[in-house]
């Protein structure tokens, strides 16, 4: 086996640079993160096997409450069926939110031996402005992401399958999508974990086909 591929099998720290791939997806009050409320909030760690196939671990998720002074637009909850005020949402302040999916998050990182976790998101910059927004407003000292860089499965969509829409790229690459369940962070970033993973996989095969092919010569 090639070193390179050899070690990408043995360490997920090896093949992104150090960095730990963790799908998140947010759900909230409207596009604007300094103002608008983080309302869910869902992740998905990405493990790796023996062969170097990257696969998605359980979400972790939560409600959150909307922060103090957070503008809701009605036109949002449409969309993602959220009602703020339901009392049986079981939602968390900011920071016990910030708490529960960073716990894990800090665990996978020590486990796999990387440095940091980066998010991986379907337009990605998007959840991880809402995160960062709420790591700052609730002073939160242990931030596991990378404050800026992200991977982005609407553009590894394009590349891979010719699709940017998440619904679309995901059964492009062979999985179901239900419309119904569309828009809770979990289903979203679960779909987001599947085509993060299979993207991967499939360079990865890619990959190790050209390494036989030159061996082969």
């Amino acid at each position: 086996m090639h070193k390179q591929i050899k070690n990408y099998a043995e360490h997920l720290s090896t093949r992104f640079r150090g960095f730990l791939p963790v799908v998140v997806d947010v759900e909230t009050g409207g596009f604007d993160s300094h103002h608008d409320a983080l309302l869910e909030i869902a992740a998905v760690i990405v493990s790796m096997d023996g062969d170097g196939m990257l696969t998605p671990e359980p979400a972790v998720s939560t409600q959150v409450e909307a922060f103090a002074g957070a503008h809701i637009d009605p036109k949002a909850l449409e969309v993602n069926g959220i009602d703020p005020d339901q009392p049986l949402r079981g939602a968390l302040p900011e920071r016990l939110a910030l708490d529960l999916v960073f716990k894990p998050v800090r665990t996978a990182i020590k486990a796999t031996g990387c440095q940091r976790a980066i998010l991986v998101g379907h337009n990605g910059a998007f959840d991880l402005g809402f995160l960062n927004a709420a790591v700052q407003r609730t002073g939160y000292k242990r931030n596991p992401f990378h404050p800026f860089s992200c991977f982005d499965t609407a553009t590894l969509g394009g590349l891979a399958y010719g699709q940017t829409v998440l619904s679309r790229a995901v059964q492009a690459a062979g999985f179901d999508w239900n419309a119904e369940e569309a828009h809770s962070a979990v289903y979203d970033a679960e779909r987001t974990a599947a085509l993060f993973c299979t993207i991967v996989n499939r360079w990865r095969q890619l990959e190790q086909l050209q390494l036989d092919r030159v061996g082969a010569a």
